[in-house]
């Protein structure tokens, strides 16, 4: 017995010597993992952060949609009844403002769909990006030439980049000239009572969706317009869910011209939201520097112009983000490249009428016409 007692405790003395070793080996090899995984995490943070945001943000108020009816054919005055409104005997004013960058295309379809409705359109224009970097006046550039049939009802505003500071927040700068805007509609002569119609250059209303609006009484007085969202051409459909831009009755002491969520209250199917549509590479290169969410350019390869061409002919992202989604369902169902669209029914009919000039807009022809990309800055790139 004392025998077997002095094995056992030399065989427990043993293995107690021997256990620390592969708990190190353990240690050693979950530190590794930890310190490889720190370079994925920082290259990959962006899309780690959006994969997660399911768990880390919370889905705003829903809105309540306002359904939205149209056929050919349907008198104003009977379209007002379908909704519910009443139609008016005297239409409203309607002033339809933007703040210009470089998207000189989508302006004029926007200007020829609203053309017989709007009274006043006006176009403001900086000398700098709202990343505080100088840039030239393009629509003044075209302002004598390509916009010269709307000369009666425009008002082009030049408004002064304000002290170039750096690594200032480009919402500041964005800030600034959407306060100035509703100087600009005083200066216009807009009144309490007409309508303001606050959209992006890309934000594109129907024209039968402002006509409607013009021509009723009864819609709450700020409504957010609900488009169908594209990208890079109406060839890559998004989603319905683009919903910033907003149409609401003017008052001086209480409008804004803001880009933010003003009320509940979202008109469904009202136009198209067309973003990073343009003809050249250029203007991709320029706005993705240019706009306030120039910081998802991570690294200067994101500026290549084979890299851009090649992304847009897949529908995939500039910026190598995920969706931005709430649920973990719709981040997926969104995740990749987007869908191809191959309808041409219920676009710009200016568009349309002018295919040849717009092709590339349209299905079938993501190849960008060829253009020396300008060089531009950007600092902190790697």
């Amino acid at each position: 017995m004392a025998v077997a007692m002095n094995l056992w405790r030399g065989t427990t003395k043993t293995s107690r010597a021997k256990l620390p070793a592969p708990r190190l080996k353990l240690s050693f090899l979950i530190l590794c993992i930890c310190a490889s995984l720190v370079p994925v995490i920082y290259v990959q943070y962006h899309k780690i952060s959006y994969f997660l945001r399911p768990l880390w943000d919370t889905p705003p108020k829903p809105f309540h949609v306002i359904p939205h009816y149209y056929a050919e054919g349907l008198s104003t005055p009977e379209l007002c009844k379908i909704h519910g409104w009443t139609p008016r005997e005297t239409p409203l004013r309607v002033f339809d403002a933007v703040i210009f960058s470089n998207e000189v295309d989508l302006l004029e379809i926007r200007m020829r769909e609203l053309m017989p409705i709007v009274t006043k359109f006006l176009v403001l224009e900086s000398n700098a990006t709202f990343t505080g970097q100088r840039k030239s006046l393009i629509f003044k550039q075209h302002k004598e030439t390509r916009f010269k049939f709307i000369h009666s009802q425009l008002l082009h505003f030049f408004l002064p980049s304000r002290p170039f500071i750096p690594n200032e927040d480009p919402f500041i700068n964005e800030c600034y000239q959407r306060d100035a805007m509703i100087g600009a509609l005083i200066l216009a002569g807009i009144e309490d009572g007409d309508l303001l119609i606050t959209a992006d250059v890309d934000e594109i209303p129907s024209a039968h969706t402002i006509n409607l609006l013009q021509n009723c009484d009864g819609y709450p007085p700020i409504m957010h317009l609900q488009l169908r969202n594209y990208l890079y051409s109406f060839e890559f459909l998004v989603d319905n869910n683009s919903w910033r831009s907003n149409v609401e009755i003017f008052y001086k002491n209480s409008t804004k011209y803001e880009h933010i969520r003003k009320t509940d209250y979202l008109l469904a199917d009202a136009g198209w939201h067309c973003s990073f549509c343009f003809r050249h590479i250029r203007d991709f290169v320029f706005k993705m520097q240019a706009y306030s969410h120039a910081d998802r350019v991570r690294y200067a390869s994101f500026l290549d112009p084979k890299r851009i061409q090649n992304l847009i002919c897949k529908g995939s992202d500039l910026f190598d983000m995920l969706p931005e989604e709430y649920t973990f369902q719709e981040l997926i169902s969104k995740m990749g490249s987007i869908a191809r669209s191959f309808s041409g029914v219920h676009l710009p009919k200016y568009l349309l009428e002018n295919i040849e000039a717009y092709k590339y807009l349209l299905p079938g022809n993501c190849r960008r016409e060829p253009d020396p990309v300008r060089s531009f800055s950007y600092g902190g790139l790697q």
